[in-house]
């Protein structure tokens, strides 16, 4: 993708009504970008700006804060993106001409990193600090019931029916969730939990009732701060829900005492450092969590900045570890009983539900920042803009006979040509090249070669630089 317009997620969705008609979404800076997959193998109908020649045809949005995040809501015919304002947009699944906006509000002060859809139709948003908020799903579909025209109306019927989560399990100046940027979160629909990762811990909640199950490292380990506000309330959580879902009532004070509050608040501050401290660089940053997905198995697999891939169960128990590959992950999709894993460096792993290594392949010449599944194709999106679809097959016996066959035929299609390349470079002394002198020196040359590089380079050769220079070797 051209500068100003690259491309940071990928999810895909079928088109409501339209058969079997899947369409690939992707965030970018510009806003949400939108394929058919069914058109990959066409040529453009309309002129493509530069960096867009080689694309299939695709659908734009109007011009949006940056989106760097996406979840399809097949349910309600809706993709939603998370942008770098805060603010969160419905585009409906199956676009017309453009990709158009059904529905958008303010949802957070910071960027919306990550997104998800609970088992009850609620939005769950990840933000800076820690921040969860969770959008309820009858007030969503309330405001799309509304027309058009009461676009104001439906912000604010969607702006009013959130929880914080923060909030809601604070107690006594202190919280047991890191705060951290919540880039990760994942929906576990057959235990009706909802997994949220900052850098170094994960946080397990009940998506009916909100409240938090456990806080974990990426050890495995209960953060002893979790366990240490639950022994002091038992009933925390029941009394703020019962609060939030009643708000004219008078709120009740926590009997917690002055030594128990000035322990959470003294937790609070070693948080602060702590967190300050992962972000100099301080931490253990090898074992960052960059991605996090949940397998058909019911199994829950991460992957880390040390090339790492990490099980767990649905409790939020670490079974086992495997490294196959010293790149950083940055990816992970599940599909049927594989699993892929995209790493920094470009390459894509095949792992089992076992974890067993069962292929891999050069997929991209830089990282591989999303994937998704649609149709029979993996689709790989990676740091330089480029989108590719993969055979979900692959790699499978039918590779190996394409690849003889294409290895015997190679002298029928492939092509060699030589080339010249001539490299030089030009002290310009303080002053811009003009084009006709660099027209007069590289006049001759090339008539001979295919490729000119030239290097230009500003030297001082100024009478004042010279004197100095002169100076200082005589001295």
């Amino acid at each position: 993708s051209q500068s100003g317009i690259a491309l940071c997620a990928l999810t895909c969705c079928a088109a409501p009504g339209a058969g079997t008609s899947t369409h690939l979404w992707a965030a970018g800076e510009a806003g949400v970008r939108v394929w058919d997959v069914a058109d990959a193998f066409r040529s453009p109908t309309s002129p493509r700006r530069w960096g867009d020649e080689a694309s299939a045809p695709f659908r734009e949005s109007r011009k949006t804060p940056p989106a760097i995040c996406l979840v399809a809501d097949p349910g309600r015919g809706l993709v939603w993106s998370g942008h770098t304002n805060g603010r969160i947009m419905g585009w409906r699944a199956d676009p017309g001409p453009e990709a158009g906006e059904r529905i958008g509000w303010d949802a957070h002060r910071g960027p919306v990193f990550a997104m998800v859809i609970s088992p009850y139709g609620d939005l769950w948003s990840g933000s800076e600090g820690g921040i969860i908020k969770v959008w309820n799903g009858e007030a969503i579909e309330k405001s799309l019931a509304l027309e058009r025209e009461e676009k104001c109306k439906v912000s604010l019927l969607v702006e009013g029916s959130f929880i914080d989560l923060w909030t809601m399990v604070s107690d006594g100046g202190a919280c047991p969730l890191p705060s951290v940027d919540v880039k990760l979160l994942l929906s576990d629909n057959s235990r009706s939990k909802v997994w949220s990762a900052g850098y170094l811990s994960f946080a397990l909640w009940d998506s009916r009732t909100k409240e938090l199950l456990k806080v974990v490292n990426v050890d495995g380990q209960v953060d002893t701060r979790f366990d240490v506000l639950s022994a002091q309330d038992p009933y925390g959580y029941e009394t703020k829900q019962n609060l939030f879902s009643s708000p004219k009532k008078e709120k009740a004070r926590s009997p917690v005492n002055f030594f128990q509050r000035s322990r959470n608040a003294l937790m609070g501050a070693a948080d602060a450092v702590r967190r300050v401290a992962a972000k100099a660089g301080f931490g253990d940053d090898t074992r960052r969590i960059e991605a996090l997905v949940m397998s058909m198995d019911g199994m829950i697999w991460t992957g880390s900045v040390n090339g790492s891939v990490a099980q767990w169960d649905g409790s939020g128990n670490r079974l086992q570890e495997f490294q196959h590959h010293s790149s950083s992950v940055q990816s992970i999709l599940n599909f049927g009983t594989r699993l892929w894993v995209g790493y920094m460096d470009g390459n894509i792993q095949l792992l089992d539900l076992d974890g067993n290594l069962l292929g891999g392949w050069i997929a991209h010449s830089s990282p591989i920042l999303s994937m998704a599944v649609g149709s029979s194709y993996i689709f790989t999106l990676a740091g330089h803009g480029g989108v590719r679809g993969w055979n979900l097959s692959s790699p499978g016996p039918a590779d190996s006979i394409l690849r003889s066959e294409l290895t015997e035929k190679e002298i029928s299609y492939k092509n060699i040509e030589y080339m010249k390349v001539l490299v030089c470079s030009w002290n310009v002394g303080q002053e811009k090249a003009s084009y006709e002198s660099l027209r007069a020196w590289l006049k001759f040359p090339t008539q001979e070669v295919g490729v000119v590089v030239v290097g230009l380079q500003e030297v001082e050769m100024g009478a004042g630089f010279l004197a100095m220079s002169a100076a200082k070797e005589t001295g």
